[in-house]
């Protein structure tokens, strides 16, 4: 047999140190540190619901209607002459049911948003956009939706009680009006006809259809609160159901404006949440009963009656009642006492007509 050529010894030298590479590669391998895991996804947070909004045409009405009552509310019933009463009757007149009523509800709708635990609420619910457009839809198809939030009886407390004090506020300035028509028949002057009686009657209808106007820094100032800058100091009251429909309709308009719903842009379906025929029948009963008495009153002291009665007294009251606030208890009138009559026996017997009356007169011969 051939012997096998013998490998040379260049190649017996790399064989070497290639299997030293390799094993020193392994080492270095070996003592390397693992690479570190890859990190965790990283958790999106859900879109906050829009901002809350509230149509800037819904915060002048809403300040236009405290405006009113502020001015209704401090009319003097001291009057001296027939021109301060036609003065005041100005004052009073000035308003349009429909403008007054939309007032009512947006601003019901703004002292609910002064309730941090009922926002809070709706807006938790309206994170998901799906379950928000659903919120809205249920809100607009059914007001009462609104009663089912969290913190919905303390948000209606603070409407109960602020719209109550508005219409008691004006309510009892009508009572102390409605007095002086009786107080001040003293005066003479109170006694004179008035003056341009038709006048001042296509007045008041004229007035009556007029949408009073807001004040610009009271407009800040609802504003300001419609959205949590700067809340109106409010006393809060849980208050159970069930609520009056202006209440109601104030809170769904609430929702909408803490789901960012209720601006300008859909003013017309907020409009349509707002409607409530049973005060709007309240109000217009009032107006309707002030022509009245306007075209039949002649003295200046019976436009005084006109003016607590019709004006101020039937306003306030439809607004206490559209709270769902106790109407203040009225005393029952003073008895007249009539002098007590004696009996017979009591006054010292008969009548001078009686029998025994007539059996005790002498017999004249």
């Amino acid at each position: 047999m051939g012997k096998l050529p013998e490998m040379p010894i260049f190649s017996r030298a790399r064989v070497v140190l290639l299997t030293a590479a390799v094993a020193l590669t392994s080492v270095i391998a070996g003592c390397e540190t693992p690479p570190p895991p890859p990190p965790p996804p990283v958790a999106v947070a859900p879109a906050p619901p829009p901002p809350i909004t509230l149509s800037n045409t819904l915060v002048e009405r809403a300040s236009a209607f405290r405006g009113y009552m502020d001015r209704a509310g401090a009319i003097n019933p001291n009057f001296q002459s027939g021109d301060d009463i036609q003065s005041s009757l100005k004052v009073g007149v000035a308003y349009e049911p429909k403008q007054l009523l939309s007032g009512v509800i947006a601003y019901a709708a703004v002292i609910a948003l002064q309730d941090p635990a009922f926002v809070g609420a709706v807006r938790s619910f309206g994170v998901d956009p799906v379950q928000r457009r659903e919120m809205i839809a249920q809100l607009v198809a059914n007001p009462a939706y609104a009663v089912g939030f969290k913190g919905s009886d303390t948000a209606a407390g603070l409407v109960i009680d602020t719209l109550g004090a508005e219409g008691l506020k004006v309510f009892t300035a009508g009572k102390a009006v409605k007095q002086a028509a009786y107080d001040v028949q003293h005066s003479s002057w109170s006694k004179a006809s008035v003056p341009d009686r038709e006048g001042r009657l296509a007045y008041a209808k004229t007035m009556s259809a007029i949408p009073a106007l807001a004040e610009t820094n009271d407009v800040a100032i609802l504003r300001d609160a419609s959205v949590g800058a700067q809340p109106l100091v409010l006393t809060p009251r849980s208050a159970p159901g069930p609520y009056q429909p202006v209440v109601v309709r104030g809170l769904a308009v609430a929702a909408l404006a803490a789901l960012g719903a209720a601006g300008d842009d859909n003013l017309a379906t907020v409009e349509a949440v707002m409607a409530e025929p049973t005060s709007a029948m309240c109000l217009n009963m009032g107006k309707l009963n002030l022509y009245q008495c306007l075209a039949v009153s002649k003295p200046h002291y019976e436009d005084v009656f006109c003016l607590g009665q019709h004006i101020l007294m039937d306003t306030g009251q439809c607004v206490i009642k559209a709270s769902g606030a106790a109407m203040p208890v009225e005393p029952p009138p003073p008895v007249r006492l009539l002098p007590e009559k004696t009996s017979i026996a009591q006054g010292g017997g008969a009548g001078r007509n009686s029998k025994a009356a007539k059996a005790r007169k002498p017999v004249k011969k």
